[in-house]
């Protein structure tokens, strides 16, 4: 049968831990994309750090070996929706962990309308609220293709509209305070 398999983390802790420009950086763009802990952000990275690993590698080869392998590349992040058409290997290098924070369903869901705001997106996803091609998905940090952005919309009947009652029990004291008077 074999030794039952080793789990790993799919990210890796940044080398200088505790740099304050990094910190800042990184607890700006935890907020900005309502993430749960830097993990998430870390894992993001290491993703980034994936695709820059394999430009590099190919930008090493002759053109002749590196014309196939960037095409494969390429067209993976353009049906992804991080490149755009048309791009070359050396865009790849200058990507940065913002184009990959925006394409977590957290962020659609959020960009589409179907949510207020990130907190209450990722509130939604986790809590079944949210479908991905009539599938309930239930992980806001899943990577969502450009085709499959159409097919995000709620799997059960929700209002996210801010209720108006606590307005309407607020204006009756303010109308009764000045009678009184």
């Amino acid at each position: 049968m074999g030794d039952p398999r080793r789990l790993r983390n799919k990210y890796e802790r940044p080398k200088k831990l505790w740099d304050e420009d990094r910190i800042t950086h990184d607890k700006t763009l935890k907020i900005e994309y309502g993430l749960k802990n830097m993990a998430e952000l870390w894992r993001a990275t290491a993703e980034l750090k994936k695709y820059r690993r394999e430009a590099r590698r190919l930008l090493a080869l002759t053109e002749e070996e590196r014309k196939l392998d960037s095409v494969k590349i390429i067209t993976k992040l353009v049906k992804r929706g991080i490149l755009k058409q048309g791009s070359d290997i050396n865009d790849v290098l200058s990507l940065e962990v913002r184009s990959i924070l925006e394409r977590r369903l957290q962020t659609i869901v959020t960009r589409k309308g179907l949510a207020r705001t990130m907190r209450q997106s990722r509130q939604l996803i986790t809590h079944g609220y949210v479908g991905l091609k009539g599938r309930r998905v239930t992980r806001p940090g899943i990577m969502v293709d450009l085709s499959d952005e159409s097919h995000i919309n709620y799997t059960r009947q929700i209002d996210i509209s801010v209720r108006d009652e606590v307005k309407e029990n607020q204006e009756p004291e303010k109308e009764k305070s000045p009678a009184s008077s």
